[in-house]
């Protein structure tokens, strides 16, 4: 799946993966040893996540029920854990520099294709 943020003209993510099972969301990209540019994990449901047993840091994107992001993380370093985002129905997480990459902002609005 690709991730396009509709505000903006840009793409997030090109090779989105969903987690959407309990195991799927637990583990998440944890034991990886990257996460390569233009891919993403998207993580539903979830309105906070955890950067336990990680390697490398992420951009984190929480995504309201009408698809607009209501929060943004910049590289989240390893063994730190979010903020319970309320109003987070899902969660994109991105290789560190996406968001600053593709302008991304509170309130634009995403397009899952």
């Amino acid at each position: 799946m690709t991730v396009e943020n509709g505000t903006k003209g840009s793409v997030l993510s090109m090779d989105t993966i969903i987690a959407n099972t309990f195991t799927k969301r637990f583990l998440g990209l944890m034991f990886k040893n990257s996460l390569p540019d233009n891919a993403g994990l998207l993580i539903e449901p979830c309105n906070s996540i955890h950067m336990f047993f990680m390697k490398f840091p992420l951009d984190v994107v929480f995504i309201g029920r009408d698809d607009r992001v209501v929060h943004l993380i910049e590289s989240i370093p390893p063994w730190k854990c979010s903020k319970i985002v309320f109003g987070s129905r899902r969660v994109l997480e991105l290789p560190a520099g996406t968001i600053k990459k593709t302008n991304t902002c509170i309130g634009d609005k995403l397009l899952f294709v």
